[in-house]
C-alpha cells in the first residue's frame, strides 16, 4: 500500500511563548499535556458548540512549545482568521506553511516513511496508521492515491468533515469526535465547552455518523428515507461501505416498524462502527 499524499490538507505553524496555553484554552483537545512527537485530534468551535474546523495538532520534535496544525485546505484562511481574532494579547504566531504537505501511511504493507517526513500516530484510531508531515515537493512525488486512504477510512467508519458532516452545522458528538479522542472532557473551559459538556452529561446527541452498508453506492448527499420520513444523509462511500449522518431515533423507529432504509433508490443497512460505544437502539 503506497503512502498517500493528502492534497486537501494544509499545514499551519503555531509558535511563540504563549502558543501552548493559548491553544489549550481555545480548542477541544488537551494541549497542555502534549509531548514532543505526539499528536491530538481536536476542533475549534463556535460559541454555540458547532464545529468551525477539525484538525490534527502535532508537537514536532526539536521545537519546544511549537505546534503544527494539519487542517482542511479549504478552511485554512478562515481558521487563521479565527485564531488571530482570539489572540488578543497572547504571544503566539500563526504561519501558513505552503512548503509542507500531509500524507497518510497506513496498511500492514506500507513502505517506510521518507527520511524527510516527521510521522505522527493518528490519534483517532491505531488502524488509521500515521500522518506524515513532509516537504510538499516530496509528497507530490510519492505517487500514492488518496482514494485508497479514504476507502480505508470509510471501511473503518471514521467520518471526515466536509464529506460526512458540514462545517458550521455539526456538533462534535454528531461527528463522533467524542468517540475518537477529539474532545477532552476533563480539561478546563474552551470555546463552546458548555454546550459540548451538556450534550455529554445529558446524552442528548440524537444524530451520529455511522456506517452504511449497501450493494451499490448511493450518490453522495442522498437522503436516507424510511417511507416518507427522512432519517439522514449519505456522505462519502467506497467499496460497499459508506458514512451516514443519521437521526438514531428515527432509524430505530423505522427498524421497529419494519421499514427499509433507502438512499437514492438503494436499500442500505446502518451499523455502529466497531470502535464506537454510543447506543444505536434497535437499528
Amino acid at each position: 500500500m503506497p503512502i498517500a499524499p493528502l492534497a486537501d490538507r494544509s499545514v499551519i505553524h503555531v509558535g511563540g511563548p504563549d502558543a501552548r496555553k493559548f491553544l489549550h484554552n481555545l480548542i477541544t483537545c488537551n494541549v497542555a499535556g502534549l509531548e514532543s512527537g505526539g499528536a491530538r485530534f481536536g476542533a475549534l468551535l463556535m460559541p454555540q458548540g458547532k464545529i468551525i474546523a477539525d484538525f490534527f495538532l502535532y508537537a514536532p520534535k526539536g521545537e519546544p512549545d511549537a505546534f503544527l496544525l494539519d487542517v482542511p485546505a479549504a478552511l485554512k484562511e478562515e481558521l487563521l482568521k479565527r485564531l488571530k481574532m482570539y489572540l488578543l494579547r497572547a504571544k503566539a504566531e500563526f504561519t501558513l506553511n505552503e512548503d509542507l504537505a500531509v500524507a497518510a501511511r497506513f496498511g500492514d504493507d506500507a513502505p517506510a516513511a521518507p527520511a524527510s517526513a516527521e510521522a505522527f500516530a493518528d490519534p483517532r484510531l491505531p488502524a488509521l496508521g500515521e500522518r506524515l508531515v513532509l516537504p510538499r515537493a516530496e509528497a507530490e512525488g510519492l505517487g500514492g492515491d488518496a482514494s485508497a486512504y479514504h476507502a480505508h477510512r470509510i471501511a473503518l467508519g471514521v467520518p471526515q468533515g466536509g464529506m460526512d458532516f458540514a462545517y458550521g452545522d455539526a456538533f462534535p458528538h454528531e461527528a463522533d469526535m467524542d468517540q475518537l479522542g477529539g474532545v477532552d472532557f476533563k480539561k478546563g473551559c474552551y470555546v463552546g465547552q458548555e454546550v459540548v459538556s451538556r450534550m455529554q452529561h445529558r446524552g442528548t446527541a440524537r444524530t451520529r455518523a455511522v456506517q452504511a452498508l449497501f450493494e451499490f453506492a448511493p450518490e453522495e448527499g442522498s437522503e436516507i428515507r424510511a417511507g416518507e420520513k427522512t432519517v439522514g444523509r449519505i456522505g462519502s462511500s467506497a467499496r460497499g461501505h459508506g458514512i451516514a449522518l443519521v437521526r438514531l431515533d428515527r432509524a430505530a423507529d423505522a427498524s421497529a416498524a419494519g421499514l427499509p432504509l433507502v438512499a437514492g433508490g438503494v436499500e442500505i443497512t446502518l451499523r455502529r462502527p466497531d470502535w464506537a460505544t454510543f447506543a444505536m437502539g434497535e437499528v
